[in-house]
């Protein structure tokens, strides 16, 4: 998101809150040392769901609806319909306000994981990002996006 040509994409701010969710949900380095560290700034898993799904819908409809506003082509689109079902079906059967750890220890999470990051990986790639690097703080992504 540093070099994402943020205005590349009609609806780029729910595409900004949508990598910034998979990336979170993609590195388990990150949820290890952020999460479940409770380190400030990051939010929880739960914040990154909310992330995913919040403005988008993703929830009730697939990501294909917003291929050429918030997705380039019906694959990412495809890699975050998978991301964002394996996410959901562990947060209905953890609960939203279960501990990070929950998510982490569940027998699915790796799933998720991987799912997550193969959509990452494909959105961050297309974007001419590096998806290896850390995620962003939720403060630098309000700053990139002029949330308020």
């Amino acid at each position: 998101m540093g070099g994402m040509p943020l205005n590349d994409m009609p609806w780029w701010r729910w595409r900004s809150n949508v990598r910034s969710a998979l990336h979170m949900l993609s590195d388990p380095v990150f949820q290890q040392e952020a999460w479940l560290a409770g380190l400030d700034g990051y939010g929880d898993v739960t914040d990154a769901v909310y992330r995913l799904v919040e403005d988008t819908w993703l929830d009730n409809w697939s990501a294909e609806k917003y291929v050429g506003t918030i997705f380039r082509d019906s694959g990412e689109a495809a890699l975050v319909d998978v991301a964002v079902l394996r996410v959901l079906r562990i947060m209905h059967q953890v609960g939203a306000d279960a501990p990070v750890s929950a998510f982490l220890e569940h027998h699915g999470w790796p799933e998720a994981v991987r799912a997550a990051r193969e959509a990452h990986v494909r959105m961050a790639t297309a974007d001419g990002e590096d998806p290896d690097v850390p995620p962003r703080s939720l403060e630098v992504l309000r700053i990139m996006t002029g949330a308020a």
